[in-house]
């Protein structure tokens, strides 16, 4: 294998989608480092497993002697990405922006190499141009491309309001590959649209075109929903060690393949064996200890973490006689009494209030003494009763 196609083949493991490879092909037989660029909003202090989907693949970049660029979007957050959205996203304050800002900058050193990441903020840029810059910038794109973003159209066909100020998003999205000189722009499968602006008004202002490079929407523990806060079905990186562990260890096996290929740094040669592994016969389980050791190492200071939390999650689980297997079901209720009755682990709810009473019901391992507990949607938990009854239920 070539240096070029091995390069290839870890740029584009996990990806979605790559505009357009023949471009980067030449990009890289330049034999320059390549500038690479991915942009963040600051819109909460905290980041999940999900957004490390686009650090990792900076990462690889790192890996391969290319000059990452970690964009702050310290001016854009206070315009909100309206991206996916169906209704008018709420813009964050100045003071918001930077306390965020600055919680990104700590976690994303968990992941990239601090030497050789350039951090960004665009308010660098966009603050010098004004009002007059502003609105030449908005004269180099029409309403009826912006038309063309699907979320908008929707909105647009629904009746429903899209403030003007969200036409601007895709476009400073864009000019900020002008003002970083971008190569390659990362970004999800919902950033599509604003990508390619990115593209068009590189060739406007005489660059050439960046490369862009999509990665999927991470789900998450409900296995079915983009891993998101406000779903409750997310992962923490800041989380304990034990919680990140218990968390991967929920993960249907099925689901537990894309987060290898999306967030383990595993040759991918070594996760082909392991899935050969499960295919003849190894139980799931013992690989899913292998993908939660490593993300707890990597957010927690070192090997000994995961080890620890390994341990720890064993002790908890199979000492107290877990099964291999259990009834695994999807309920609409929230109520933990409603719960285990509808997960077939009591005959009723007044069952139910004994059985917590009594303290014989237990929630990924921890003991249950809230009759009035109420369990997050979009999460998944295992639920004891007693000491033989089990069910991985997700609450949808």
């Amino acid at each position: 294998m070539s240096d070029i196609e091995s390069q290839l083949a870890l740029i584009k493991r996990g990806a979605n989608e790559l505009l357009i490879e023949a471009e980067l092909v030449e990009k890289l037989k330049g034999g320059k480092p390549l500038r690479i660029k991915a942009g963040f909003d600051p819109t909460a202090p905290d980041l999940h497993l999900g957004h490390t989907v686009l650090i990792n693949k900076l990462r690889h970049f790192q890996e391969l002697g290319h000059h990452v660029m970690f964009l702050i979007g310290d001016f854009t957050g206070m315009i909100g990405d309206p991206s996916g959205k169906n209704a008018t996203r709420p813009p964050l304050s100045r003071e918001q922006i930077l306390e965020n800002a600055q919680t990104y900058r700590d976690q994303v050193f968990k992941i990239l190499d601090p030497d050789k990441t350039e951090i960004c903020f665009n308010a660098t840029w966009f603050e010098p141009m004004g009002a007059a810059g502003m609105i030449k910038l908005a004269s180099l794109h029409t309403v009826a491309r912006m038309l063309e973003r699907d979320d908008f159209a929707k909105r647009y066909a629904g009746n429903q309001p899209i403030s003007i100020h969200e036409f601007l998003y895709p476009l400073c999205q864009g000019y900020d590959s002008v003002a970083m000189k971008a190569d390659v722009e990362l970004g999800g499968t919902d950033q599509k649209f604003n990508l390619l602006v990115g593209r068009e008004l590189q060739k406007h202002y005489g660059q050439t075109p960046q490369c862009i490079l999509m990665m999927p929407l991470l789900e998450g523990l409900d296995g079915a929903n983009k891993m998101s806060k406000s779903l409750g079905n997310y992962i923490g990186i800041n989380e304990s060690s034990d919680e990140i562990f218990g968390k991967l260890m929920s993960v249907s096996d099925t689901l537990m393949w894309r987060y290898f290929d999306l967030l383990s740094f595993q040759p991918a040669d070594k996760i082909a064996a392991m899935k050969q592994q499960v295919a003849d016969g190894t139980n799931p389980r013992d690989i899913k200890f292998e993908l939660a050791k490593e993300i707890v190492s990597r957010f927690h200071n070192g090997p000994k973490a995961g080890e620890e939390a390994l341990q720890n999650f064993i002790a908890r689980f199979q000492r107290s006689e877990m099964p291999e297997t259990m009834p695994e079901l999807t309920v609409a209720v929230a109520a933990i009494c409603q719960v285990l009755k509808q997960a077939g682990l009591v005959p009723s709810t007044s069952e139910a209030m004994r059985a917590i009473d009594g303290g014989g019901v237990r929630i990924d391992g921890e003991k249950v003494s809230d009759k009035g507990l109420m369990l997050k949607a979009g999460t998944t938990v295992v639920l004891q009763v007693g000491k033989r009854k089990f069910a991985r239920v997700s609450l949808s």
